[in-house]
């Protein structure tokens, strides 16, 4: 599976599954866009490593919930690099409590990043992506927004509003050979879930059939696959990657 030639921007891509996913569509052909917000030394450390590799990318600095830095950001890597042919939001925080103690920011601040972002994003890719007639959206979502989560009701809210976005915009974008998926992760290994109690990560392990966490090459896969020209028949769908967790 190969994109050579192609331009991808991968939102969130200094860390984590953002990072994976960036190297594993360097590896196939693309120059990859790695944004981030206020952390450059991971993005960085993303496209040092595509380097290393013998791949293509640059970093690039916006906010994805600021409609206006998103659309300057994407009509900047246009001007630098011709097209933007795939775009993958990743983009996403937490800000976790009961919600009868959460905070009207903490709904906002979730909401704005996980859920605008990746209209904001997908709004400023898909002019160019109709003009060259072909684009591959992938949104990142989560088991949770399906399951949902004590505790966790910005996310969960977020993350089930982008199985809406991503059916909305395959029906809008079908004709123009732009297709948009959906991935959803589990539990996967992250700096968060390595700082996790032994209790807490046997109780986790104890919900998924397959027994093991998920890592970030598990879900850089799936995206691969939905990207790829074998997926061109692919759209509006979401692939669950967490060992069996919800079926």
């Amino acid at each position: 599976m190969t994109l050579g030639g192609k331009t991808a921007v991968v939102t969130g891509g200094g860390r984590g599954i953002g990072r994976t996913v960036s190297l594993r569509l360097a590896e196939m052909g693309c120059l990859v866009y790695v944004n981030y917000m206020s952390r450059s030394e991971a993005a960085e450390e993303t496209v040092l490593q595509i380097r290393n590799r013998g791949g293509k990318g640059q970093i690039i600095q916006f906010d994805v919930a600021d409609f206006n830095q998103t659309q300057g950001a994407f009509k900047e890597i246009i001007s630098r690099s011709g097209s933007i042919d795939v775009l993958i939001n990743n983009a996403g925080i937490t800000r976790d409590g009961l919600v009868a103690r959460m905070k009207e920011s903490d709904w906002d601040s979730v909401l704005d990043t996980n859920l605008k972002g990746a209209f904001c994003c997908a709004k400023a890719a898909v002019k160019p992506m109709m003009k060259n007639r072909w684009g591959r959206i992938v949104n990142i979502g989560s088991i949770v927004g399906f399951s949902g989560n004590a505790g966790q009701v910005n996310y969960a809210a977020a993350k089930a509003g982008l199985i809406g976005l991503t059916k909305s915009l395959a029906r809008e974008f079908a004709s123009r050979h732009i297709t948009v998926n959906c991935v959803a992760p589990g539990y996967v290994v992250t700096e968060m879930t390595d700082r996790l109690d032994d209790s807490v990560k046997e109780k986790m392990l104890g919900e998924i059939p397959m027994g093991t966490l998920g890592t970030p090459a598990d879900i850089a896969a799936a995206v691969a696959y939905l990207v790829s020209e074998e997926a061109g028949y692919v759209t509006g769908q979401t692939i669950h990657v967490n060992g069996g967790m919800y079926m």
